[in-house]
């Protein structure tokens, strides 16, 4: 097994002069890094991290937003033995407090310009905070990450190879219905990405990456550093996401590939000028429901065919995606190469008929090709990691129950259904609340929908929905929703109540918080 960052080094050493780093600031000043130059600012920032007291097993907290430094960071923790925990940027005092208690960092780095809030959050005298620009100039001389005093101090003291078992990094899932867990990820598990998900895209070294998803989330560095790094490619990065200007940045910045997540995709679709250009892609990922219109739509600006994919923080790689000939946004594909995946019965633990929903459940080698299980949290990797009758198909591999539901069709790929708990009983019929929103994002004057259960004393449950119009303007009334409901959803899926909203609670990748919706006429 190999370390992420032997093979980093790796990629210097065979790529050096090559473009690594293109980064567009929020003001749009660009500044670029070739492989060589930037490994030559992880040595810097490796030596002021060591000056800070990070060494081998220490754990460096992250509060920042999309920038170089974030990058540096990373790739200095792993040359360090160290391991990140990237949070949210805009995490609370009451947060940051909570996740400092939970990982007891050597050091915090946050934005300048949110240096108030941690100092609200009470850090431990022994935690060092260093406060950044978010910007080119935390790479620079005299900044705060190599300052001069830092000189040397990297290659000082007991230095410890990195094992592909050592721990990377933490991330913490977006906790939509529960307290966040934490996610233990290797060595191995980053080179394990790295490799599998360059090769499922198609990934060369002329190749670039556009990321303007949170780099504290796991699509970012998965998906697009990691898989760059494998082959050389370069990676085009934004401060933040806009979508009026997404397609503008995209051929500004000579990107090839992209991954996005459907909120996002949507939001690029109803904000779209009319000067946008006409892309010419090589590949797109996405995530999440997109409906069959706005999919057909984000393909013809792309130029080519977005493919749907299905994974998570807790897989590294994705489990499953589209055919790259013949993508269909109905479908989540087929296992990728080298993934064992059933569908699971929830009360059996036996793999359910085709056509019936199943629990997606991966096998694989905690810390390798899963994760090495949620951090300090043993009930969690119990319900995780549960005893099957069926054994994995090779030893030293376990199965993740991912909590998700989907059914394998007629043709063999796999239809995504939901959570385990977005799936409701109405009058003894399953319902998928992810299943309604989709189509109800194809109803004429709808942007999006968002799909909650409401207790009823005749069918038990029965679905409300809320819906954010294309256009505020000219909303669709309920009148008008139920007409079209009654055309195109059965029975039991029809939404029985419609709250217009102007946009829906979600996660920072866009995962919607079904459990701050409240349907009007209910408390």
């Amino acid at each position: 097994m190999n370390t992420f960052e032997a093979l980093w080094r790796e990629s210097v050493r065979d790529h050096g002069e090559h473009a690594f780093l293109l980064f567009r600031g929020a003001d749009g000043a660009r500044t670029s890094w070739s492989y060589g130059q930037f490994d030559e600012t992880v040595d810097a920032v490796a030596a002021r991290l060591r000056r800070a007291g990070v060494g081998h097993g220490s754990a460096v907290h992250l509060v920042l937003r999309n920038c170089p430094a974030f990058v540096a960071l990373w790739l200095a923790a792993s040359r360090l033995g160290a391991w990140i925990v990237p949070v949210d940027p805009e995490s609370t005092a009451r947060d940051i407090a909570r996740q400092a208690g939970r990982i007891d960092p050597v050091v915090t780095i946050c934005a300048a310009a949110r240096l108030e809030v941690v100092q609200d959050a009470a850090l431990p005298e022994a935690v060092e905070v260093i406060a950044l620009h978010e910007d080119a100039r935390d790479l620079r001389a005299g900044s705060p990450l190599l300052d001069a005093s830092a000189a040397g101090a990297e290659t000082g003291g007991e230095r410890r190879a990195a094992n592909p078992m050592d721990r990377l990094a933490v991330m913490f899932t977006s906790g939509t219905t529960s307290e966040p867990k934490g996610v233990e990820l290797t060595q191995a598990n980053y080179a394990y990405a790295r490799t599998t998900m360059a090769q499922l895209a198609g990934l060369t070294r002329s190749d670039r990456w556009y990321v303007c998803l949170p780099l504290f989330h796991a699509n970012a560095q998965y998906y697009c550093f990691a898989s760059a790094i494998a082959v050389g490619a370069s990676v085009a990065l934004t401060a933040r996401f806009t979508a009026s200007r997404w397609p503008h940045e995209v051929a500004e910045l000579g990107a090839t590939h992209a991954s996005l997540f459907a909120a996002p995709i949507r939001m690029i679709l109803a904000r779209l000028r009319d000067d946008a250009p006409r892309l010419r892609l090589r590949h797109v990922w996405f995530a999440q429901n997109l409906a069959e219109g706005q999919w057909r739509r984000f393909a013809e600006l792309c130029g080519t065919a977005p493919r749907q994919i299905y994974g998570m923080t807790e897989t590294l790689a994705v489990v499953t995606a589209n055919p790259a000939e013949a993508p269909d946004p109905a479908r989540i594909g087929t296992a990728v190469a080298g993934r064992a995946v059933r569908l699971i019965d929830p009360a059996t633990g036996a793999p359910v008929p085709d056509g019936e929903p199943g629990v997606i459940t991966v096998a694989g080698r905690r810390g390798v090709e899963l994760f090495a299980g949620y951090l300090e949290n043993p009930q969690a990797n119990a319900r995780a990691f549960p005893p099957l009758p069926i054994a994995p198909p090779s030893a030293g591999q376990a199965w993740l129950s991912t909590g998700d539901l989907a059914r394998r069709c007629p043709d063999g790929q796999l239809a995504f259904v939901g959570r385990s708990d977005d799936v409701i009983k109405v009058a003894g019929e399953n319902v998928s609340l992810t299943e309604v929103e989709a189509a109800l994002a194809e109803a004429p004057g709808v942007l999006e929908a968002a799909v909650v259960a409401v207790a009823d004393p005749i069918r038990d449950h029965v679905p409300a929905a809320f819906i954010v119009p294309a256009d505020p303007a000219a909303a669709p009334t309920a009148e008008t929703l139920e007409t079209w409901a009654d055309s195109n959803l059965t029975p039991a899926a029809r939404p029985r109540t419609w709250t217009f909203v102007d946009q829906l609670p979600r996660t920072s990748v866009g995962k919607i918080r079904r459990f701050q919706l409240t349907p009007e006429g209910t408390s």
